[in-house]
């Protein structure tokens, strides 16, 4: 009787302990303590090695385009968020110089751009339709915050024919991200 007790215990406390683990919504945590920095990213991605890019990708097994990135740029130690623009402002910029650049062959349309506040820092969330050289259609999803001098910027992606799918998720994730 006493055995049957101790393993119903320690299968209630296994299951409440995986309960506690998991992040729910099919959302895993992703966190560097070295840059400052996290995010929830969907269940099922595998981070991806880069060298001279993001300093952090990760990109679905199945869906192998969409992807999830972190871009960390240098900015001046006392400039703020605001100090470079508005939302507006610094979507347009991040369109034409890293989700669209000059000569790829990308078109970005910013199709929102809001503010948001957190635990006393200024995120920029933003959302993007892209048409590819090809003519392939994405939507993305960017959140960029300023901390310690730097500049970071989460970007989420997917092809248009999926996004309504995944909406939810990825709104998700750009909300989760975290600087400090």
């Amino acid at each position: 009787m006493l055995k049957k007790i101790v393993a119903l215990c320690l299968v209630a406390i296994a299951l409440t302990l995986t309960g506690c683990v998991s992040v729910g919504g099919g959302l895993q945590s992703f966190v560097d303590t070295t840059d400052g920095y996290e995010f929830l990213y969907p269940n099922g991605w595998l981070q991806v090695k880069v060298y001279d890019g993001p300093d952090v990708v990760f990109h679905d097994l199945v869906e192998a385009t969409e992807n999830v990135s972190v871009v960390i740029s240098p900015v001046l130690q006392e400039k703020t968020l605001t100090d470079l623009g508005t939302p507006t402002e610094v979507g347009y910029k991040l369109s034409k110089n890293a989700i669209a650049p000059k000569d790829s062959g990308r078109k970005a349309e910013l199709v929102n751009a809001e503010a948001r506040e957190y635990k006393t820092k200024t995120y920029y969330q933003l959302e993007y339709a892209v048409k590819l050289a090809d003519g392939r259609e994405r939507h993305n999803l960017a959140s960029v915050a300023v901390s310690r001098g730097k500049l970071f910027t989460m970007n989420i992606s997917t092809t248009e024919k999926r996004w309504q799918k995944v909406h939810d998720k990825f709104q998700q994730a750009i909300n989760s991200f975290f600087v400090y």
